[in-house]
């Protein structure tokens, strides 16, 4: 049973053991102790109230650059889960019953708070998530353009109305599902979160959203600002926890449908389950983004742009370049990419000049290491080694330095694995087509990017390429919201994608009506005497 492979990492007191952590991204190991006295709790919101959670299991929330205790992460019980549901049930019954226009406004006044709180959200997930300040106010940002999106619902809402005969008329028009989930991973604590609970409160349902226990804070302090703007309460609750929460969510009939981003593991359980449940599920997974080098392209501008996308948010980003195809030539330019690479400092998130922070947890930080490595024990080269990079002041951070490994192959597992961490694998071919053929037989198909001065070779690259998002000379493709996040193939499962047209979709459900109002039943009408028939 998929279930009994995740086992929920909590803080159980009295306990010696140590159990594997259920998370969206890998498993990661926690210390079961005694909860210790003086440090904050994280707690749920239920029906408009931030309230202390009765559980007896804590998970650890530290700051990956200190190392220093945060605060406690609950295990929300099922007795909270239900009441969180119930809350839930009973505000989308009322919340479906207020216009369009109405909710337009809600989302108005929740897009100028966000963007009045953008500091002080970076902040928190500096300190949780362990971003740089201005990577994590990108992060705000692009979580705001989603919910600026929810703002132009108006007309992406409008039905469709056709005659069909005489006096009788076809119209269809969307209506919200009810309850609604959204299971968020830690790399994006704003963004995800606002490509789900916006446009689900905007089309008119009640969602009950579970951020990762890993760094929460982000999606408390959306919680407060949607409380400020007029979200209802009960139409937004916020739970918490790892395993049982997500089974929770997934078997829990009143939920109708689950937005989920994460890795391959957690969402082919949620999926899985999910499905079997009869929910409606969308879910984003793994990613192995390769960018194409070719000998024409423009070698300052793409070296600079592919160590940004490689490096930048410590490579923990589903759309982060982690691999590099060198066409024919360009494997030159590459001690030339690990002096960029060099420059980069390695360091705390609130420091202004730092460009690389730390990775999430010690564990994640000891994979990392671990598959660069298995590159080199396989064969590869280490072009530039981050492992064992010490950072002066905060000598317990979870710091991994800009790591590129050349000379890869496809059946090295550094290239195999979705690393998430800040190290570049680089493999080398002689032509475009040979790259192009590569890429579409890596499993996934989330983004990639080629870089290019020849619009012939990125218009060949553009239609032979099975990948849902494609970059020309732009590294990190990701879409704006009048468009869709569109990963595809092993990246996605589901056919409908987040935000744009399609996430209005997802969070609706077609009603078409037929009726017919006859003319000649109308008052202060002369008789008709003819034979009645259809048109």
């Amino acid at each position: 049973m998929l279930s009994s492979v995740f086992r929920s990492t909590t803080i159980k007191r009295a306990s010696p053991i140590a159990r594997r952590a259920f998370s969206t991204q890998f498993p990661v190991l926690q210390q079961l102790i005694q909860r210790e006295s003086g440090v904050p709790t994280v707690k749920n919101y239920i029906n408009g109230k931030f309230t202390e959670s009765s559980t007896d299991k804590w998970i650890e929330l530290r700051n990956p650059a200190t190392q220093e205790l945060i605060s406690y992460v609950p295990e929300t019980t099922q007795q909270e889960l239900n009441e969180a549901t119930d809350s839930a049930a009973a505000a989308a019954r009322e919340w479906k019953k207020t216009t369009v226009l109405a909710r337009q406004r809600v989302m108005m006044d929740l897009q100028y708070l966000i963007r009045q709180n953008q500091d002080a959200i970076a902040e928190n997930i500096v300190q949780e998530q362990g971003k740089t300040f201005a990577d994590a106010k990108g992060d705000v940002f692009r979580g705001l353009q989603v919910v600026e999106q929810a703002c132009a619902l108006t007309s992406q809402l409008m039905g469709e109305k056709l005659t069909v005969a005489k006096d009788m008329e076809t119209y269809m028009y969307r209506e919200p599902l009810g309850v609604v989930g959204g299971i968020c991973p830690f790399n994006f604590p704003a963004m995800i979160p606002l490509w789900m609970f916006p446009l689900a409160i905007a089309a008119g349902n009640s969602i009950i959203m579970k951020p990762s226990e890993r760094d929460p804070g982000a999606m408390m302090m959306l919680a407060k600002l949607a409380a400020e703007a007029g979200v209802p309460d009960g139409v937004l609750n916020v739970v918490h926890g790892a395993v049982d929460c997500v089974n929770y969510i997934c078997d829990e009939p009143r939920i109708k449908a689950i937005s989920f981003v994460g890795s391959d593991r957690a969402g082919e359980h949620i999926y899985t389950r999910g499905n079997a449940n009869g929910k409606r599920v969308q879910a984003n997974l793994g990613a192995k983004n390769h960018a194409v080098l070719l000998p024409d392209a423009n070698k300052q501008s793409a070296l600079n742009a592919i160590a940004g996308a490689a490096f930048g948010a410590a490579g923990q980003r589903c759309m982060a370049l982690s691999t590099l195809i060198c066409v024919g030539e360009t494997k030159n330019w590459l001690p030339e990419l690990a002096e960029r690479a060099k420059q980069l400092k390695v360091g705390y998130g609130m420091d202004a000049d730092t460009d690389v922070g730390p990775v999430i947890t010690v564990q994640s930080k000891e994979r990392i290491e671990r598959l660069i490595k298995s590159g080199k024990d396989e064969g590869a080269d280490l072009l530039l080694d981050g492992r064992g990079h010490i950072v002066k002041g905060y000598e317990k951070g979870n710091f991994v330095g800009p790591t590129l490994i050349t000379n890869v192959k496809t059946d090295m597992e550094c290239y195999r694995e979705e690393i998430f961490g800040p190290v570049l694998v680089c493999l080398n071919v002689d032509t475009l087509d040979e790259a192009i053929e590569l890429i579409n037989n890596n499993p996934y198909g989330n983004g990639t990017a080629v870089f290019t001065n020849s619009g012939p070779s990125a218009r060949k690259f553009e239609h032979e390429i099975d990948v849902g998002q494609v970059g020309i000379n732009v590294p990190i493709p990701v879409p704006v919201p009048p468009f869709s996040f569109t990963g595809s193939r092993g990246s996605i499962l589901g056919d409908m994608n987040f935000y744009g047209k399609s996430g209005l979709l997802f969070y609706t459900k077609p009603k078409t009506v037929t009726s017919l109002w006859k003319e000649s039943d109308s008052e202060h009408t002369r008789a008709a005497v003819s034979m009645p028939t259809m048109h």
